[in-house]
This record gives C-alpha cells, structure tokens and sequence, in this order.
C-alpha cells in the first residue's frame, strides 16, 4: 500500500460500503482503498480477529470501519447482517461481493461433492445472499453500486478446475442479469475479473513470478474508479490481466 492517509477530497464522504472477505488479500486492499476515500466499511468474513487487525488500520489512517463476522453460505445469518446494517447505518451504498474459495488441479471426475459445493456456496450463493440482503437499501435510496470480483477463469476454459471455472460464469451470469434488475432503480452492478493475483489462494500462484502478478492493490484501485464514475454510465465488466505474464 502506497497510501498512508485518508484522501483529503474524501469522494466517499458519508457513504458506507460492505466487503466481503475482508480479513485478508483482495478484500483487505479494497476495505482500505475504499476508507481512505472517506466510506464508513463494514467488514466481513469469518475470521473475527483478522477483521479486528483490518480494523485497527482503517481506524489508525482515521477511517471507520465496524466488523461484524458472518458465515455468508447461511441465509439466516446473511439476513441478520443485512438487518444489522441497516439498524446501525440505515443505508449501504456499495457492496463489494469478494469472497470466495477455490480447490485446483484436481479434475472434476475426482472432485468431491462436498468441495463442489463449498465453491458454489461461497463463490455464487453467498453474492446472491447478500445481494438479496443488502440491495433493498440500495432501492430505497434509489442509489448504490454492487461489485462482484470474479476471476478470468469464469471468461476462460480452466481444466482442473472446472467447478470453480463453473462458479464464476455463474457469478458474471448472476451480475449481468442483476444489473437489468437493478438499473431501473438507479443501482449500479459491475464484475471484476483478474487473472491470477498474488494472493494465497487458491493454494499460492506455484512457480509463477509473484512480483509480474496482479496485486490486491490493483483490484482495490479498479474497485476506486467503479464507484467514482459519472452517474449517467457504469462499466458492466473489467477484466484485468498482469502487464507481464508471471
């Protein structure tokens, strides 16, 4: 992170944002990102004590942020978040939907079932829960933009993992048709779709070289130009690829 400090034009002022798996990774960089542009972030993911830690640093650059663990693949537990937001905050105005889990090199015939469905659980259910959750503040205000970080391997065949390939087309499907839904009501929904990023995901990048990969912080400043554009326009997808190969 390049940036110590909140941005002093504050374009965010007043607005509040949620991330999911924030406690570490993309969703960290884009937690800060978006406090440094002046939103009040709710952080989520399960690991409460990593969430504190991202907490402590937003608060430290003199952000706010609350963290509020949540097991995202419950519906129950989802809509108590959802509820919980509102009552603390009365709105949301951008939810960054990031979680995700991923097992790779290991082909679908060998695949277990409980894997596949932890992957579509929380790389597919989860958004929708919380989309289902949190877009009702969104329409009320008539305003809000929801992010979906994807992967380039719901854009492209990925042989050894084909169940995860399978929940991110289902993640860019889902945003695609969400954002007819929504853009009646002034509500913004766009994809991110990075190649592989230097991250432990997914089991670590191998031999790639990690300094040529995407960093969180390049998804974060995509996340940043998303919810600054003019309000007459959105950018539906990015996709974002490292300028050289790893």
């Amino acid at each position: 992170m390049t940036e110590t400090c909140l941005d002093p034009a504050a374009p965010l002022s007043k607005q509040v944002a949620v991330v999911t798996g924030a406690a570490r990774g993309i969703g960290e960089a884009i937690a800060l990102r978006l406090a440094r542009m002046g939103a009040a972030v709710v952080l989520t993911a399960r690991d409460q004590a990593r969430l504190e830690e991202v907490k402590a640093a937003i608060e430290e650059l003199g952000g706010k942020a609350m963290a509020l663990p949540c097991d995202l693949t419950d519906e129950t537990a989802v809509a108590a978040f959802g509820e919980r937001v509102g009552r603390e905050f009365g709105r949301c105005d951008i939810l960054v939907n990031n979680a995700g889990v991923a097992v790779l090199r290991k082909p679908l015939v060998d695949l277990p079932v409980n894997e596949w469905d932890q992957m579509m659980q929380t790389n597919l259910r989860a958004p929708y829960l919380m989309i289902r959750s949190l877009a009702p503040l969104m329409i009320a205000a008539r305003y809000g933009h929801i992010i979906n970080i994807s992967s380039l391997a719901g854009k492209n065949v990925l042989p050894e993992g084909a169940a995860y390939s399978a929940s991110k087309w289902g993640l860019n499907g889902l945003t695609y048709s969400v954002a007819e839904e929504l853009r009646q009501y002034n509500v913004r929904v766009s994809v991110i779709a990075p190649g592989s990023v230097n991250t432990h995901f997914g089991g670590g990048g191998g031999t790639k070289d990690r300094t040529r990969m995407v960093q969180p912080d390049d998804v974060a400043q995509v996340v940043s130009l998303l919810v600054t554009q003019a309000p007459n326009s959105f950018v539906s997808e990015v996709l974002l690829r490292p300028t050289m190969k790893p």
